[in-house]
């Protein structure tokens, strides 16, 4: 076991996100992903709260990009991957500590058949560090080499002496349990934690972020650190960043397989093929339960205005299993997604060109359409599902302009909406993260669209 320690790692903004190039001409030139690697264990990423699997892809597709075989690598889709009020009291479509301790575990019997190891590497964003924590103190710890925690909450995003069963109440039964005695990691496992040196909304002293005001937490910025772990903060990152960054990826792939990654950037392949599963938000709220009779059509579409170039690339319904594709598509094509769900806004998702292949595009229908957009003639969303948006921190930019709707200071907002009059629908919207640019459509509220801008880096 490593020995624990803090260390500050600045110069984040070195290191923009990574896309080896995939100009015209460029792909023969492009260097191949490094010589496979046997010695690294098989390794199961676990995903937050109210998130799902795809988040981890870019992180996937680098592994890939360093020789680890995709076969060896998987992603868990939690069933109900949002926590219950009360950890002890059940809620529709919510998962409790003992949910996900549960489903976890059979996730990593599974890996470990598919690959006949003996024992897999865990990687953790948020509050799946409580799940890999809860199976290896109170489950099987021999099945699990290395345990990466991602910005977890380890010692709560609050710590008082209320909400008791709140499995984020630091002073609650859930989080005690797993931090009791003088070591707060398990012999045996190489636990390493990643965190934000400030920047981290649910590592704060003050309420505010939780919606409280003013009411102290009773937690720092030092809160995912574990005594007994390797403890590394990585400067100006945020809660997700800390987990899903190129910067954090540096430091996964080191800790688990004991060497500097070949490379940062991913690798491109020359032909790519995309599927996915369509979830759905029952009563409100997000869950990884598949939509039957979804259809899904993908589009090429013109990076500079978003126009489609031609007609459906792929066009498909979904089953009792919620899957959609598998789609061919270039490299270096932009695409526009269309989900048409039960009971739901028909969807215009607008990607970047994918550059590996990827079995994780999933779709949720953009929420209804509600009061704030009863005068719009279109509604058009930002989002960065892999982060937040920092400002002054980021170059983000919304139609020409920074999102009024993104708070300055910790980053807290991972999406931005804009909402055009009836003159407007129709026009192209870039959305401008850093170096990544998406130009979407407006579609016209009226026929219940939703247009999203789906930032991928």
């Amino acid at each position: 076991m490593k020995l624990s320690r803090r260390t500050i790692l600045q110069g984040v903004g070195s290191l923009p996100f990574a896309v080896a190039s995939l100009r015209a001409g460029a792909m023969a030139q492009t260097a191949s992903a490094a010589t496979p690697s046997t010695e690294v264990p098989p390794i199961l990423f676990v995903h937050g709260n109210g998130d799902y699997d795809a988040l981890w892809m870019t992180t996937l597709w680098r592994m890939e990009s360093n020789g680890i075989a995709r076969e060896r690598t998987m992603a868990i889709n939690f069933t109900d991957p949002l926590a219950r009020s009360d950890d002890k009291v059940e809620q529709a479509n919510r998962s409790s500590t003992e949910d996900q301790r549960r489903e976890l575990t059979a996730a990593i019997a599974e890996l470990k058949r598919r690959t006949g190891a003996a024992r897999v590497a865990l990687v953790g964003s948020s509050r799946g560090g409580y799940a890999i924590r809860n199976v290896i103190k109170n489950g099987t710890a021999g099945d699990v080499s290395h345990a990466v925690l991602c910005g977890t909450p380890n010692h709560g995003v609050f710590a008082t002496d209320d909400q008791p069963n709140n499995e984020f109440n630091g002073r609650g039964e859930f989080l005690r349990g797993l931090n009791a005695g003088d070591s707060e990691v398990t012999a045996g496992v190489a636990f390493l934690t990643l965190r934000s040196d400030g920047l981290d909304k649910y590592a704060q002293p003050d309420g505010r972020f939780i919606g409280k005001p003013g009411t102290p937490t009773n937690v720092t910025a030092e809160g995912p650190e574990l005594k007994g772990a390797t403890n590394l903060a990585l400067g100006a990152l945020d809660h997700r960043e800390v987990a899903f960054h190129p910067r954090a990826f540096r430091e996964i792939y080191r800790f688990i397989a004991g060497r500097e990654p070949t490379r940062i950037a991913i690798v491109p392949e020359t032909s790519v093929t995309l599927s996915g599963l369509v979830t759905g938000t029952p009563g409100g709220v997000p869950t990884n339960r598949p939509v039957a009779g979804a259809t899904v059509d993908v589009f090429r579409v013109d990076p500079d205005t978003g126009e489609r170039k031609g007609g459906a690339l792929h066009n498909s319904k979904t089953g009792a299993d919620g899957r959609w594709g598998p789609a061919q598509v270039d490299p270096t094509w932009s695409l526009e997604f269309v989900l048409t769900s039960p009971a739901a806004p028909t969807t215009h998702f607008y990607r970047s060109p994918f550059p590996r292949s990827s079995e994780v595009v999933h779709l949720r229908p953009a929420r209804p359409l509600g009061p704030a957009d009863k005068d719009a003639g279109a509604v058009v969303i930002m989002s960065r599902p892999r982060g937040y948006f920092g400002l002054p921190r980021d170059v983000v930019l919304f139609d020409g302009k920074e999102p009024a709707d993104v708070k300055p200071g910790v980053p807290t907002d991972a999406a931005a909406t804009l909402r055009l009059p009836a003159g407007e629908v129709g026009r192209n919207i870039v959305a401008q993260f850093g170096e990544e640019r998406i130009v979407a459509r407006a579609w016209p509220a009226a026929e219940n669209r939703i247009a999203i801008a789906e930032l991928t880096y």
